[in-house]
């Protein structure tokens, strides 16, 4: 125990130098000189995990520039930065010698201050050039990955050198000596000597409080009594506890609570400590045995140990130093320790945590692996099922793209609350990674409650969530297979969940589907079909057919949509809806445009110079920068003039409006060409587009087309509404699938300026379209029915009729919601025009006019659209349906 603090060495606290605050000159006050030995100490005994940790960096680092794609722009970087981990490494082992070699832990405290601090002034300058290189790099997921690599090197660094003041400021200069270096004199310097000028006087306060603090405790070392009591209660209470031993190295003294802890029924007064406690040999800087200290008479520090007398589960952290006399001789150790048995089951939660996912809180693949692992193992014995459930949300990465990832995190974990509630003690909740979850269901097949489980999870995660402030609503789709019958083993069972919650996807997202061996077979003939679509592009298996575009006003024909088509010399004549979807995953779509954009404008270059050629162009396309390259070539090569191309766009190029797109339009439209909006009304984008984005065309799907001429059809509506929009904004308007001839008449009255459908021909080769053309000077003739009429259901009902007050009975044969087929009428004279009455549901009497009849049968018109759902009201006895 030190002596009391003479007068003038409490007066000298107040004048002291900062290079005798900071440990950077020699000490003669020994209090001061054993905190500063205490303050190294602290620094040695973590030490070798920073260095652990500095190199494992420096190898995430080099593997990252290795290891990274050529597109990601880091192979330059690779042996910039395995020279500074290198060097890095260079000076930590340094630091470590100075810290642990017992040749130099002999030195003075001031000197191996010195050497600490030069050493932290030079890794700091080193690790601070690092994190500017990696400021260097590329922007991107690797470059983040990369700086909070270096970031989280320079943390762990400083944190563990901040014992010793003096490394802390030398941290600090380190910094800006790397600043001065790679910037020069300017801003950045004159901010980084700011700065450090503010952690020196923090340091500098820091070092003053360690000095002050020390002082006061060497002060209050006569309190010798009060110290006692003071141990004994923490021996007590703590978790802490204090050993002493001669210098054979036994026991001379033990806390209480150890001596029952080791259960030594008769004390451990003179047993030797080597015969107590056994060390860790897994635990890191425990290469020295206690036995090895104890003859060298060397001090040891945070040691695991535990007892060597019995098996039991305590464990505890060890330090001891020698003791000298005031002569210098040698007395034997005196030490203390703490409690790690629960630090000790901390890490073993902390592995058991590592199966699960650390955002949501549920099973992490790898549990997941290993649960249905077992549970499938246990198939072996008696029957007994296992369900998988795989669920994808739909929409999440909208909320991920619109409020941020920090949002999206949040609504992963109301996901997983809801889908733990929602499954309960039923079967195992995981998260695979991003938006995609998995639940194992042991012993339940039965598909009836599997589908009701599958509807509960989709109408709860359907369910708005409040993210961030804001209502958010996504959905999910769930693929379900049940083994053995879909699966024996994991990846089996994987796969075919997988399968199933393709089918959900694919059959328009928020429904469930059940593994069935067609979806292996679909998934199997979709691989065969991508096989020979490769093969199609290589070897030129495709040819186009064009369909004519006719002016409303002059019925001329003024331009061909160019549509793809494949003959398959096995499958027959492939739909593009089936293999351009598969085109667009596979990554042949660009192929597959590239020659539709320059066989069209070949073919097209042999009509005349007024007609035109649209071609369609996929997101992908309009998504790559050398789209307007690629039209150029296919311009110049067919010498077809920029404005008789027509480039035909999707909404779907607007899911993502970014600068790029807005720069590609530019491009196209810097080119000549005309833009077309095609399908309008079907996508997902709002109108706003139509503000900035330079069409000269708004083609009106043939969704609103169908049925317009109907009576009662509201399509008639949407589709002035869009031709008055596009002529507002000087947009021509082509109203396409248009198949009866009395919707010309329609489309023509609503304004609209083209007209592209079956009614004007069907998709003709290239030479054909040319001899359209050459026909009658170019004017389309139509084609087809010419009159639209409701869909009709075919019966066999006999029904009363009143005209000019006479009765009598017809039988119905066919009706719609317009009209009906009646027989076993007779009308004299012209009956175009004949008012009648008719009973279609008993009591009631409906208006209706005959248009024609002929051979006992007439064709009627009711005067209002007829709710067919009114027959199935009526007596069965009364209908008899034949078709």
């Amino acid at each position: 125990m030190y002596a009391p603090l003479p007068v003038a060495d409490r007066r000298a606290r107040d004048r002291a130098p900062a290079t005798a605050l900071f440990g950077l000159a020699e000490e003669t006050r020994e209090q001061i000189a054993a905190l500063q030995d205490r303050k190294i100490d602290q620094v040695a005994a973590v030490w070798p995990f920073t260095l652990a940790t500095q190199v494992v960096a420096g190898a995430i680092l080099i593997a990252m520039c290795v290891c990274a794609p050529a597109s990601a722009g880091l192979a330059a970087f690779a042996s910039l930065v395995g020279i500074h981990v290198a060097v890095v490494a260079t000076v930590s082992v340094a630091l470590l010698c100075v810290l642990r070699v017992p040749a130099l832990r002999r030195w003075r405290p001031f000197r191996r201050n010195r050497m600490i601090t030069l050493g932290v002034v030079a890794m700091s300058a080193l690790l601070a050039s690092l994190l500017w290189t990696t400021m260097r790099m590329p922007s991107g997921p690797l470059q983040i990955a990369c700086f909070t690599a270096v970031a989280g090197t320079i943390l762990v660094s400083a944190v563990s050198i901040h014992a010793v003041r003096a490394a802390t400021l030398g941290f600090g200069v380190g910094a800006v000596l790397a600043v001065t270096a790679l910037t020069g004199p300017g801003v950045a310097l004159v901010t980084a000597l700011l700065g450090l000028v503010g952690l020196a006087v923090v340091t500098r306060k820091l070092a003053q409080v360690d000095h002050d603090r020390e002082l006061d405790r060497a002060e209050q070392a006569s309190a010798g009594d009060l110290a006692v009591r003071m141990i004994a209660e923490f021996e007590d209470e703590g978790t802490g506890w204090f050993w002493e031993a001669d210098r054979q190295g036994k026991i001379t003294y033990l806390s209480a609570k150890v001596v029952d802890d080791l259960g030594l029924a008769g004390g451990a007064i003179g047993q030797p400590l080597t015969g107590l406690f056994k060390m860790d040999s897994d635990a890191p800087g425990t290469e020295r045995t206690l036995a090895f200290h104890i003859a060298s008479r060397t001090s040891f520090s945070d040691y695991s140990v535990r007892s060597a007398t019995s098996d039991g589960e305590q464990w505890w952290s060890i330090s001891g130093r020698p003791v000298v006399d005031e002569l210098g001789r040698f007395q034997g150790f005196i030490g203390s320790g703490s409690d790690l048995t629960e630090k000790r089951r901390s890490e073993a939660e902390i592995t058991r945590l590592a199966l699960f996912d650390g955002l949501t809180g549920l099973a992490n693949r790898q549990r997941m692996r290993l649960s249905l692992d077992k549970t499938l193992a246990q198939l072996a014995g008696p029957y007994r099922a296992t369900s998988l459930l795989l669920i994808d949300l739909d929409r999440f990465k909208a909320v991920n793209d619109t409020l941020g990832h920090q949002a999206g995190d949040a609504l992963l974990k109301l996901v997983a609350q809801r889908l733990q509630r929602g499954v309960g003690d039923a079967g195992l909740v995981g998260r695979l990674g991003g938006d995609e979850f998995e639940v194992v269901l042991p012993s339940m097949d039965n598909r009836d409650t599997l589908a009701a489980l599958a509807r509960d999870l989709i109408a709860s995660l359907s369910q708005p969530y409040s993210v961030a402030g804001t209502a958010v609503t996504i959905g999910c789709s769930i693929g379900i297979a049940i083994a053995p019958g879909d699966g024996n083993d994991a990846e089996t069972l994987v796969r075919n969940a997988d399968l199933a919650l393709y089918a959900a996807k694919a059959d328009g997202r928020g429904v469930h589907r059940f593994f069935s061996d067609d979806m292996l077979a679909g998934a199997k003939t979709r691989k065969l079909l991508e096989d020979d679509l490769r093969t199609a592009v290589a070897t030129g298996a495709f040819h186009l057919c064009y369909q004519p575009v006719v002016n409303t006003k002059t019925t001329r024909v003024v331009g061909y949509e160019a549509l793809i088509r494949w003959n398959h010399p096995t499958r027959g004549l492939v739909s593009p809806a089936d293999f351009i979807p598969v085109a667009e995953e596979c990554g042949l779509i660009e192929a597959i445009g590239e020659w539709v954009l320059r066989t069209a404008c070949i073919e097209a270059a042999r009509w005349p110079d007024a007609i035109r050629v649209a071609v369609n162009v996929s997101p992908i396309q309009f998504a790559n920068p050398v789209l307007p390259a690629l039209v150029t070539s296919a311009l110049a090569r067919s010498g077809i003039s920029a404005n008789r191309l027509e480039l035909e766009i999707t909404e779907g190029v607007f899911l993502d409006e970014t600068s790029s797109s807005e720069q590609m339009f530019k491009s196209l439209k810097g080119i000549g060409v005309r833009l077309a909006l095609d399908d309008f009304g079907t996508g997902y984008s709002s109108l706003g587009y139509l503000r900035n984005a330079p069409f000269d065309k708004i083609k009106i799907d043939q969704s609103f087309v169908k049925g317009a001429a109907e009576p009662g059809n509201r399509n008639a509506a949407i589709i002035k509404a869009i031709v008055t929009l596009a002529d507002t904004l000087g947009m021509e308007t082509t109203a396409e699938g248009v198949e009866i001839q009395d919707e010309i008449d329609l489309i023509r009255d609503l304004g609209c300026s083209h007209i592209q459908g079956y009614v004007y021909g069907r998709p003709v080769s290239a030479e054909d379209a040319l001899l359209q053309l050459a026909a009658e000077n170019g004017i389309a003739t139509p084609s087809g029915f010419k009159v639209s009429r409701a869909p009709r259901t075919k019966m066999l009902r006999s029904a009363g009729i009143l005209i000019d007050g006479v009765r009598g009975d017809v039988r119905i044969r066919d009706i719609s919601t317009s009209g009906a087929m009646i027989d076993g009428i007779a009308v004299d004279g012209d009956p175009d025009g004949l008012e009648m009455l008719i009973e279609l549901v008993e009591d009631q009497m409906v208006p209706a006019r005959i248009r024609w009849a002929h051979n006992g049968k007439a064709g009627i018109e009711f005067h209002e659209a007829f709710n067919l759902a009114k027959l199935n009201q009526t007596q069965g006895f009364r209908l008899r349906r034949t078709g």
